[in-house]
């Protein structure tokens, strides 16, 4: 009875959050309580991830169209870094991309590989940035960005609701992507 009162304590547990990973020491990134999550603080050089993996390198790292990379100093490994130390899940690109070519300093979180997906590589969420003896800063620039690059949409709500690009879609293809008249099929349906 023990035993099946221990397996079910641990089945209705929340997945730990694996906190010392090869690269935690010194990390001070805030826990998302992500399954699989490691504090990983290194030295990086930030790259073009496209330059880098297949040699189309325009100047400045696309200037901020692309995604960008980090080669980490340690073991020369490609990171992905996806998502930058905002709530929302944008990308870490606009953080990065003004160290397009330079050595930094980065602090944040690793989550995914194998034990999440077998096969897989971790992905990277960074919190902090600084070039090598600077001082850090908040990986959080991506909605006042957005905001700058689309003065005229501003207003309540969450972005996404204001972005030109999605509601330009979303009157093209309706919000499933079947069209606007499937949209008032579903709604009527299911609303």
């Amino acid at each position: 009875m023990k035993r099946i009162a221990l397996i079910a304590l641990l089945l209705a547990t929340p997945a730990l959050a694996a906190e010392d990973g090869a690269f935690s020491e010194g990390s001070e990134a805030k826990s998302w309580n992500l399954t699989a999550q490691e504090k990983a603080r290194f030295t990086a050089k930030v790259v073009d991830i496209l330059c880098e993996v297949a040699g189309d390198c325009p100047k400045d790292c696309g200037a901020g169209t692309r995604q960008m990379g980090l080669v980490r100093e340690a073991d020369g490994a490609l990171i992905f870094p996806n998502k930058n130390g905002q709530p929302i899940f944008t990308g870490a690109a606009t953080d990065l991309a003004p160290y397009c070519g330079k050595m930094v300093e980065v602090d944040g979180l690793l989550t995914g590989g194998d034990e999440i997906t077998p096969g897989s590589a971790k992905i990277y969420q960074v919190q902090r940035i600084r070039e090598l003896g600077g001082e850090w800063k908040k990986a959080n620039r991506w909605t006042k960005e957005w905001a700058k690059k689309n003065p005229d949409a501003k207003g309540k709500g969450p972005w996404f609701r204001r972005d030109p690009r999605i509601t330009e879609e979303i009157a093209k293809d309706g919000y499933l992507g079947l069209g606007p008249e499937e949209d008032k099929v579903f709604i009527k349906d299911w609303y």
